[in-house]
C-alpha cells in the first residue's frame, strides 16, 4: 500500500526552497527534493513537471500574497501615494525574500525565456490597484512598468513617486 504524506505539495515546495537557498538554483533538482521528502521522482513529477515548474509554484504563493497586500491598501486608499508606496515596499521585500532565484545567473539563464511571457501579466497585476487613479488603462500600465523597473533598479520611492505623482 502507498504510503500518504499528507500536504506533499507543500512539503516539496518548502524542501526546493530550502536547497535553492542552501545550494543554489544549479544545485537543486527534482532527485534531490524527492530523496530529501522520502518519497520518489515519479511523485515529485506527478505534481510538478520540471525543476522550473516547482520553483514557480512556491514563487506564485508569495507573489499572490503580495498583490493581496496591495489590493487591500488599494481597496482602502483615496489617493495613489499609499498604493504605489506599497507596491514599491512589496516588490523590493519579494526581491529580497527571493534572492536565491533572482541573484542566481543560471536561473536568470533558465528563466530568460519565460520573461517576456510573464513581464506582460505582471505589469496589469500591478497596474489593477492603479486604474481607480488613472485616466485610462495605458497610465496605469506605465505607473506599474514604471515602479517595477526603477524599485528593481535600487532608485528611491521618493525619487520614482516624484516623476510618476505627475501622471495622477
Amino acid at each position: 500500500m502507498p504510503k500518504i504524506i499528507e500536504n506533499l505539495e507543500m512539503k516539496l515546495m518548502e524542501e526546493a526552497k530550502k536547497q535553492l537557498e542552501q545550494f543554489g538554483y544549479g544545485a537543486l533538482t527534482i532527485r534531490s527534493v524527492a530523496q530529501a521528502c522520502g518519497v520518489g521522482v515519479g511523485t515529485v513529477y506527478n505534481y510538478f513537471s520540471s525543476k522550473d515548474e516547482l520553483l514557480a509554484a512556491y514563487l506564485l504563493g508569495d507573489w499572490k500574497d503580495c498583490i493581496g497586500t496591495i489590493d487591500a491598501v488599494s481597496s482602502r486608499a483615496e489617493s495613489p501615494a499609499p498604493v504605489v508606496q506599497c507596491m514599491f515596499d512589496q516588490l523590493l521585500a519579494y526581491a529580497r525574500r527571493h534572492q536565491a532565484v533572482f541573484g542566481d545567473e543560471t536561473a536568470a539563464q533558465g528563466f530568460a525565456g519565460s520573461f517576456s511571457r510573464y513581464h506582460g501579466l505582471l505589469r496589469a497585476q500591478l497596474a489593477a490597484p492603479l486604474r481607480k487613479f488613472c485616466r485610462d488603462d495605458f497610465t496605469a500600465e506605465f505607473v506599474a512598468e514604471s515602479v517595477l523597473t526603477w524599485s528593481m533598479a535600487g532608485k528611491s520611492f521618493d525619487d520614482i513617486f516624484g516623476m510618476i505623482n505627475k501622471l495622477f
